[in-house]
Protein backbone atom coordinates (compact mmCIF):
# COMPACT_ATOMS: atom_id res chain seq x y z
CA UNK A 1 0.00 0.00 0.00
CA UNK A 2 1.37 3.30 -1.13
CA UNK A 3 0.92 6.15 1.54
CA UNK A 4 -0.47 9.40 0.32
CA UNK A 5 2.06 12.26 -0.91
CA UNK A 6 2.42 14.71 0.93
CA UNK A 7 0.09 17.75 0.56
CA UNK A 8 3.06 20.34 1.20
CA UNK A 9 5.49 18.96 -1.40
CA UNK A 10 3.13 17.59 -4.06
CA UNK A 11 0.92 20.69 -4.86
CA UNK A 12 1.83 24.24 -5.30
CA UNK A 13 0.55 26.31 -2.48
CA UNK A 14 0.40 29.25 -4.32
CA UNK A 15 -3.03 29.60 -5.34
CA UNK A 16 -4.77 32.65 -6.54
CA UNK A 17 -5.84 33.28 -2.95
CA UNK A 18 -2.69 32.50 -1.75
CA UNK A 19 -0.41 34.61 -4.70
CA UNK A 20 -2.83 37.96 -3.87
CA UNK A 21 -2.50 37.66 -0.04
CA UNK A 22 1.42 36.95 -0.32
CA UNK A 23 1.58 40.31 -2.60
CA UNK A 24 -0.04 42.00 -0.11
CA UNK A 25 2.00 40.95 2.68
CA UNK A 26 4.95 41.89 0.29
CA UNK A 27 3.66 45.57 0.19
CA UNK A 28 2.89 46.14 3.38
CA UNK A 29 6.19 44.58 4.67
CA UNK A 30 8.22 47.12 2.74
CA UNK A 31 5.94 49.68 3.80
CA UNK A 32 6.02 48.69 7.41
CA UNK A 33 10.06 48.34 7.50
CA UNK A 34 10.48 51.56 5.73
CA UNK A 35 8.03 53.97 8.03
CA UNK A 36 10.05 51.75 10.80
CA UNK A 37 13.43 52.95 9.54
CA UNK A 38 11.89 56.86 9.23
CA UNK A 39 10.62 56.56 12.95
CA UNK A 40 13.95 55.60 14.40
CA UNK A 41 16.35 57.11 12.67
CA UNK A 42 14.25 60.48 11.24
CA UNK A 43 11.57 61.28 13.56
CA UNK A 44 13.19 60.08 17.05
CA UNK A 45 16.25 62.06 16.41
CA UNK A 46 14.57 64.97 15.44
CA UNK A 47 12.36 64.61 19.06
CA UNK A 48 15.15 63.98 20.98
CA UNK A 49 18.24 65.64 20.05
CA UNK A 50 16.54 68.63 17.50
CA UNK A 51 13.87 68.99 19.98
CA UNK A 52 11.53 69.13 17.22
CA UNK A 53 8.74 66.14 18.17
CA UNK A 54 6.27 67.60 15.03
CA UNK A 55 7.76 64.57 13.10
CA UNK A 56 7.29 62.00 15.87
CA UNK A 57 3.70 63.17 15.99
CA UNK A 58 3.45 62.39 12.29
CA UNK A 59 5.34 59.19 12.14
CA UNK A 60 4.53 57.58 15.06
CA UNK A 61 0.66 56.85 14.68
CA UNK A 62 1.43 56.45 10.70
CA UNK A 63 3.43 53.29 11.77
CA UNK A 64 1.21 52.20 14.35
CA UNK A 65 -1.64 51.66 11.93
CA UNK A 66 0.76 50.29 9.34
CA UNK A 67 1.87 47.70 11.86
CA UNK A 68 -1.77 47.34 12.89
CA UNK A 69 -2.30 46.70 8.78
CA UNK A 70 0.99 44.30 8.31
CA UNK A 71 -0.75 42.18 11.31
CA UNK A 72 -3.86 41.63 9.20
CA UNK A 73 -1.63 41.22 6.02
CA UNK A 74 0.39 38.31 7.95
CA UNK A 75 -2.35 36.91 9.87
CA UNK A 76 -4.09 36.62 6.49
CA UNK A 77 -1.24 34.74 4.87
CA UNK A 78 -0.72 32.46 7.85
CA UNK A 79 -4.53 31.73 7.35
CA UNK A 80 -4.37 30.94 3.79
CA UNK A 81 -0.93 28.83 3.98
CA UNK A 82 -1.90 26.94 7.79
CA UNK A 83 1.33 28.28 9.36
CA UNK A 84 1.40 27.26 13.39
CA UNK A 85 0.89 30.05 15.57
CA UNK A 86 4.78 30.22 16.45
CA UNK A 87 5.27 31.07 12.91
CA UNK A 88 2.67 34.13 12.87
CA UNK A 89 4.51 35.33 15.83
CA UNK A 90 8.12 35.84 14.68
CA UNK A 91 6.56 37.01 11.21
CA UNK A 92 4.25 39.91 13.43
CA UNK A 93 7.22 40.40 15.37
CA UNK A 94 9.36 41.48 12.37
CA UNK A 95 7.39 44.52 11.87
CA UNK A 96 9.13 45.99 14.81
CA UNK A 97 12.90 45.50 14.69
CA UNK A 98 14.73 47.63 12.50
CA UNK A 99 15.19 45.76 8.59
CA UNK A 100 13.95 42.32 10.24
CA UNK A 101 10.98 42.62 8.41
CA UNK A 102 12.65 42.87 4.69
CA UNK A 103 14.94 39.63 6.29
CA UNK A 104 11.40 38.38 6.56
CA UNK A 105 9.56 39.38 3.75
CA UNK A 106 12.29 37.57 1.59
CA UNK A 107 12.53 34.09 3.42
CA UNK A 108 8.19 34.16 3.39
CA UNK A 109 8.68 35.20 -0.31
CA UNK A 110 11.44 32.88 -1.56
CA UNK A 111 9.87 29.65 0.55
CA UNK A 112 6.41 30.31 -1.72
CA UNK A 113 7.81 30.51 -4.79
CA UNK A 114 9.35 28.14 -6.96
CA UNK A 115 13.02 29.03 -7.80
Amino acid sequence: MTSPADPATSASPLTPAVKSALTRYRVIAYIVGVMLLVLLFVAMPLKYLGDNPSAMNVVGPMHGFLYVVYLLGAFDLARRLRWPLPRLLLVALAGTIPFLSFYAERKVTHELTPS
